[in-house]
């Protein structure tokens, strides 16, 4: 008999781990949901590291307001067949209350505001660590993170200031108003990822799968029609087979053109791209060079 692990299963059993350990050390965890593919995968382990338990730790959304609503109706009904509950922290909210001041112009945008949401709905509750769903492969910061990134009392990451992790030994350990965001997912890649989705057949929201959508072309990039892009002159909607391959604001996330509608057809087209899923439809990282780092620097994501 071959005990040998798949490569699938091998990422699995590491993930499982470092969220039971995470679990085992901190007092009041959370887990990051938007409802796109990586929390989605993040969701699945943290059932399969507990079951038959349930999961013991509330899963949280920091919510734009801006999201697409495939993506919200999913999340919601997929946190309802698990039994655990959310937390969802709006930025509405914080824009309400003075603790952020909305963009205004045709490339506004509410996606650097979720940091403060973030770090206030973290102080709230208490929480001091955040499964998230990064990966390295992503962007060159977050390749630079720890499994483990370790944020001060003010919610900041010093990327001089990591902890080394050898042979899979996790540290855990905080100071007082001090947290960690935990990524079980680090060593995976966008095809790992839905490769194991596929594996494991997980539904996930329809907009990873080709549809017809109004969508405008701006700086490169599809955007979908929505109430929350203000047009630039010139730029004119129009019709196309179009699909996402990450889940954001819809103010900052771009479609691909794309004839995938199954998982299988989807992942070949994965396999087959040598562009990242960042680098091909996410605005906020075009912004400058370093613009993930700066903001993770903040305490984003």
């Amino acid at each position: 008999m071959n005990y040998e692990l798949t490569h699938l299963r091998t990422l699995e059993s590491e993930a499982i781990h470092v969220i039971r350990e995470v679990a085992a050390e901190r007092e009041h965890p959370v887990l990051l949901f938007s409802g796109g593919k990586d929390s989605i995968v993040l969701l699945l382990l943290a059932h399969k590291a507990f079951w038959p338990a349930s999961i013991p730790f509330p899963v949280m959304h920091v919510d734009t307001g801006h999201n697409f609503p495939e993506v919200i109706e999913f999340r919601d009904r997929r946190v309802d067949e698990l039994g655990v509950e959310l937390v969802v922290a709006s930025v509405q909210e914080s824009i309400d209350h003075g603790r952020v001041v909305e963009e205004t112009g045709p490339r506004a945008s509410r996606n650097r505001l979720q940091t403060v949401t973030l770090l206030d709905a973290i102080a709230e509750h208490g929480f001091d660590a955040a499964f998230g769903g990064a990966r390295r492969d992503e962007e060159r910061a977050r390749a630079k993170e720890r499994v483990m990134s370790f944020r001060d009392e003010h919610g900041q990451w010093d990327p001089k200031a990591q902890r080394p992790e050898l042979w899979n030994l996790y540290n855990g350990r905080i100071r007082r108003g001090e947290h960690v965001r935990v990524f079980p997912l680090s060593n995976w890649t966008e095809l790992d990822v839905w490769r194991y989705i596929a594996v494991e057949q997980l539904e996930v929201p329809s907009i990873y799968f080709a549809h017809a959508r109004q969508v405008f072309r701006r700086d490169g990039m599809l955007y979908a029609v929505s109430p929350y892009v203000e047009l630039i002159d010139g730029e004119q909607p129009f019709e196309a087979s179009v699909r996402y391959r990450t889940v954001g604001d819809m103010s900052c996330t771009g479609a691909v053109e794309s004839s995938a509608r199954t998982l299988d057809t989807v992942v070949a087209e994965i396999a087959a791209t040598r562009i990242t899923e960042r680098g091909e439809t996410r605005a906020d990282d075009r912004v400058s060079e370093a613009a993930m780092e700066d903001r993770k620097r903040e305490g984003y994501f």
